[in-house]
């Protein structure tokens, strides 16, 4: 019996010790609470919406259309920002011109490649998500009246 209490409280002390590391390990992106999205920005659309999201980045001269002013999205929108729709524009779920028929291309394929088996048969979808959801969370932060 004592092995086991000895154990029990062992095992409770360690997993509060790595609970609060973790913790601490993400109080920078809980301070700030865009972080996570403006890093899937930069990486997934500075390179044709721009650095500030105004549709002038490097590569937007070299497509069909022209990417969109990301933020005018809620101006654009009666003053709301359409979040729903936004996060199924990026998740792929509704087909976005310039992007051609398949949805979002570019990223979409990078976000399962890069998590590949991770995570699990189930926790990769989860994942995924996670990151969309920054990055709308985000665009919506940038947007002008």
């Amino acid at each position: 019996m004592f092995v086991f209490t000895h154990f029990t409280k062992a095992a409770s002390a360690i997993a509060m010790v790595s609970g609060l590391t973790l913790l601490v390990g993400l109080a920078p992106a809980i301070a700030d609470g865009h972080e996570v999205g403006a890093k899937e920005y930069s990486i997934s659309c500075q390179s044709c919406h721009g650095a500030k999201g105004l549709g002038d980045g490097e590569m937007a001269m070299h497509l069909n259309v022209r990417p969109s002013n990301l933020t005018l999205i809620s101006k654009e929108n009666d003053g709301v920002f359409p979040l729903l729709e936004v996060f199924q524009i990026i998740d792929g779920r509704q087909e976005v011109r310039g992007h051609g028929a398949e949805a979002m291309p570019v990223w979409g394929a990078r976000y399962s490649e890069d998590i590949g088996d991770t995570y699990g048969p189930y926790g990769g979808e989860q994942v995924i998500r996670a990151r969309v959801l920054e990055l709308v969370f985000y665009l919506q932060s940038i947007q002008k009246m």
